[in-house]
Order: structure tokens, then sequence, then C-alpha cells
């Protein structure tokens, strides 16, 4: 795996991860990332998303798959609403504070902003394949956290709800680009601007979805997905995800030359490994 040359050595202890509201097993080529803050529905602070970047740097190498969750029946209730109190989340910043009265600076609150974004933009690094495993709710932010990853399996009780416009907000954590590559600019507009709920079946029919389920086979579900991802070679597996992230940005010409340079990459590295 190429890891960034800027990442963190170590990944967060049980004490880091216990504050951000995560629990993080690592076995073998698979790492489970379980939003555990079941007392508040799940719901996510700064500090969840700057641990989450921390965990996407100091992955170890051989992970290949990483499985997002939510402690108990729901995914996440989104961002804790405290972050837009003047108090804030104890021990992290408040979003609002300083912005009534002009005192706060504009540039630092996009600097933090961008910090919290790259606790979601990891998780579509080609080298790996993030699955979201969604029970009952996802919100918000759970919904954008969902729409990082690139496979979705969902609990027939699942239900997405972009919350944000309801709170005089926009959604700001990358979940607008997905949202319109999956369902198009007139769906994601009337999902955004209605903040209705889009349930597990409708996600289904729209593509939000990858699978759906009965909640209790979803654990089952997840797992199947898991093994089928880890039978692929890893740097196939890569460089066909770099592909298709490409794709949506290029006329036919320029994806067939990528293909054509991945495909003698590819080959390349199989014949190095037929002469050794």
């Amino acid at each position: 795996m190429a890891q960034d040359p800027n990442a963190h050595e170590t990944l967060p202890t049980e004490e880091e991860l216990g504050r951000a509201g995560l629990e993080l097993t690592v076995d073998g080529r698979v790492a489970h990332l379980t939003i555990s803050r079941p007392e508040r529905r799940n719901a996510m602070t700064g500090r969840t998303w700057t641990t989450m970047a921390r965990i996407g740097s100091a992955l170890p190498e051989d992970v290949r798959v990483v499985v997002l969750s939510g402690r108990g029946d729901t995914f996440s209730a989104g961002i804790d609403l405290n972050m837009f109190t003047p108090e804030g989340v104890d021990g992290e910043r408040s979003i609002v504070a300083g912005l009534a009265d002009g005192s706060a600076d504009e540039e630092d609150l996009d600097s933090y902003i961008a910090e919290l974004q790259a606790g979601f933009t990891w998780l579509r690094r080609p080298d790996l394949v993030t699955v979201a495993a969604v029970r009952g709710h996802a919100i918000g932010a759970g919904f954008q956290l969902a729409l990082s990853c690139d496979l979705r399996i969902l609990a027939d009780d699942a239900k997405f709800c972009m919350k944000e416009t309801a709170l005089g907000l926009v959604p700001d954590l990358t979940g607008t680009k997905p949202l319109v590559d999956i369902v198009g600019v007139h769906r994601a507009t009337e999902i955004c601007l209605t903040a209705r709920r889009v349930e597990a079946e409708e996600a289904g029919e729209l593509g939000l979805a990858t699978l759906v389920v009965p909640a209790d086979e979803l654990d089952g579900a997840v797992s199947d997905a898991v093994t089928a991802l880890l039978e692929l070679d890893p740097g196939a597996a890569a460089a066909t995800k770099g592909l298709l992230q490409a794709a949506p940005g290029h006329g036919l010409e320029e994806q067939a030359a990528a293909e054509r340079r991945a495909q003698i990459g590819r080959l390349t590295v199989l014949a190095q490994g037929m002469a050794d």
C-alpha cells in the first residue's frame, strides 16, 4: 500500500479512539472501524473525523478492505449538534464561535473544515476497498460517510437522510459529488432540499445501496463481500478502481488511453512474476 509521505506513523491508541467515539480492529488484510457513541446515537464530532483521517494515514500496508459500521442499531445520527453551539463539544472547538461577531478567521475555518473532510476522502483511495455496513439511520454526516465508501450494504431498516439544509447548513463532508454521481443532479437536489428519508428499498432502486438484506443477515452479507474482495489480485483491484474513479472525467479516448496504460502496468507485473 502506498502511504502518504506525511502520514502518521502509528495508529491512534485505545484511549484516543475512545475520545473520538471510535473502535478499530485490524485483522490481517481487513480493518473494522466502528462509530461507537451509542448514547448519542453514534453522532460524530470533529475529533471523530480527524482521528479517522489519522487512521487512514497509519493503516498497516497489507490492509486491503475497510469495513465501517455503527455500534448498535444506528449507523450514525450525523454531526453532534453541540458542535454548533458557542460552547462546542468538551475538548473541541466550536464551529460557530466567533462567526457572529466577526472575530473568527474564515481562512482558519476553511482549513479546519478541510481537516474534517480528510476523515472522509481517504476512504476513496484506490489501494483500499471500503464497505459501509448500514443499520438504522445514517443522517447528514452519517449519510456522507456511507457515500464515501465504495460499497454500501444496507439492512432493510436502513434510512438515509441529508439533513443539513433543514439545519440551515450545506453538506460539506464530501458527500455532494458521490450523491450526484450516483443519482444525478435532479434527484440529488430533491433528496437534499427536502431533507426527507430515503429508506433501504428506495436506496437500492436508486443505486445508493449495493445490496439490501434483512437486518439479521447484514453481518453475513458483509462477510461474504469481504471474502470476495480479498480473492482478487490487489494490484489489479487498485488499478481497476483507479480507472473507474477517473472515468466520469474522461472522454472515451482519454479513458481508452488510461486503460492501455493501466493494462501495460499489469502485464509488466505479470511478466516479471513469470521471470522470477
